[in-house]
């Protein structure tokens, strides 16, 4: 139930960013996760759901045809980097083929 809640406001929080944009596939989608501390983090943990809740949102708004291995081709996690106060996932979505 809450995360069935957490996508629902994730979708909204991404609706102005999202509708009405094209995406031409297939792709690749970089992630890099922004620690705000020092503190060690299991990187894993937040960029999964990242990826599930937006690569969901992408295909609901209709930017793209689907999100399975025919348009989404190589997802990668750079290494976490520090920037104090500032903590985000940054996401890079890549049209190469």
């Amino acid at each position: 139930m809450v995360k069935g809640n957490a996508k629902k406001v994730f979708f909204e929080v991404m609706r102005d960013q999202l509708e009405g944009v094209k995406i031409d596939t297939p792709v690749n989608i970089t992630y890099q996760l922004f620690s705000p501390d020092k503190r060690r983090r299991d990187k894993m943990n937040a960029i999964a759901v990242v990826s599930k809740f937006l690569l969901d949102a992408i295909t609901h708004y209709g930017c793209w045809e689907d999100d399975n291995d025919d348009f989404v081709k190589i997802e990668t996690l750079l290494p976490t980097e520090y920037d104090k106060g500032n903590g985000r996932i940054e996401v890079v979505i890549v049209n190469n083929f």
